[in-house]
């Protein structure tokens, strides 16, 4: 066959393929979503974004991009509140949400929306230690000791802050039988040995990894575990106390904005992927405990066993305990001097 007759051929059987291909890009939508979330999920958001949006790509005719804001909870939530443009929330802790949600911005019934009160995975508090644990740092007594300095962050503005605060105080309280004077007590030593307060968990982590600053850094479990990935075992260890909370870090849509934006749907998605088995293992692989009981039976040897308990049992749950500890001149107030 002549040259120009394969062409012409090979033109005509393209050219219904070529089309095809243009109906169906030109079918395909782009959609982005903005999610602000709290200061150590970036690795972790890092990696679900992608794998979500390669899913929906297969499964739907939307190509979708996750913008991220990454900062302390508090902070975030009021950038929410004074107009931040979020279609997802991914913070610390629910009282942040519900701030949100007394803004209009959030439905007040988000935690109910999504299973284990809108938490697809948890975490809880740990000591990250220098490699060998020099000042044999063991338990939150420890923390009391003049030798010894701690770095956390400022519960004024960091979610991880206030799970560090409350997980201390609970144990101050159990070993003063409940004396609450004694345990503010407690805390008020604690907190003479806090050098600096970083406004966020990121950068409480890089006080004590990369400025050397302090002997033991009050941590989210997976902050920790990402610090050894980072620098090494042989640069940090974790000692996990014998008592600490189990941090819950809830997700929610915000209404106001899906709504206006027309992406509800698509938002709803992204946080119902946090629960499948493929998020859950992402979350398990970033070092998130995950829900899901399967994929949390696989990544077992990864999570140390402790007691744990909740917010809601020892404190009434977060609109009692930020009234009680973070409110304007309560306990947090009272025990901080700073330079004291």
């Amino acid at each position: 066959m002549p040259l120009a007759a394969q062409l012409t051929r090979r033109g005509v059987l393209a050219l219904p393929a070529i089309a095809a291909t243009m109906r169906a890009a030109r079918a395909r939508s782009r959609v982005e979503l903005m999610n602000v979330s709290y200061d150590p999920t970036r690795e972790l958001y890092r990696r679900i974004n992608p794998a979500f949006s390669a899913v929906q790509g297969r499964a739907t005719d939307v190509d979708a991009t996750i913008r991220m804001s990454h900062g302390g909870s508090g902070a975030q939530a009021r950038s929410v509140i004074d107009g931040l443009d979020a279609d997802i929330v991914t913070l610390a802790l629910a009282h942040d949400i519900d701030a949100i949600a007394a803004s209009g911005r959030i439905a007040r019934t988000w935690q109910s929306r999504l299973p284990d009160n809108a938490s697809p995975y948890t975490s809880t508090i740990v000591f990250l230690v220098r490699a060998g644990n020099p000042k044999k740092v063991e338990t939150w007594d420890d923390l009391t000791r003049r030798d010894i300095q701690v770095i956390t962050p400022n519960p004024k503005t960091s979610g991880g802050a206030r799970w560090n605060f409350l997980a201390a105080y609970a144990w101050a309280l159990d070993q003063a039988v409940g004396n609450e004077a004694r345990a503010k007590a407690f805390m008020q030593r604690l907190f003479r040995n806090v050098p600096v307060l970083d406004t966020g968990a990121r950068g409480a982590t890089l006080s004590f990894t990369k400025r050397g600053l302090g002997d033991v850094l009050l941590a989210w479990e997976n902050e920790a575990f990402l610090a050894i990935k980072e620098d090494g075992a042989g640069a940090y260890e974790i000692v996990v106390p014998p008592v600490s909370i189990l941090a819950e870090p809830p997700v929610a849509i915000v209404d106001e904005v899906v709504d206006r934006r027309g992406t509800r749907a698509i938002a709803h998605a992204y946080l119902e992927f946090l629960y499948t088995s493929e998020g859950q293992e992402i979350c398990a692989r970033n070092y998130y405990r995950p829900r899901q009981a399967e994929v949390a039976a696989s990544f077992a040897k990864l999570f140390p066993k402790l007691s744990l308990f909740t917010i809601d049992e020892r404190f009434g749950g977060w609109a009692r305990a930020h009234d009680a500890f973070f409110a304007d001149g309560a306990i947090f107030d009272q025990v901080y001097q700073p330079g004291g």
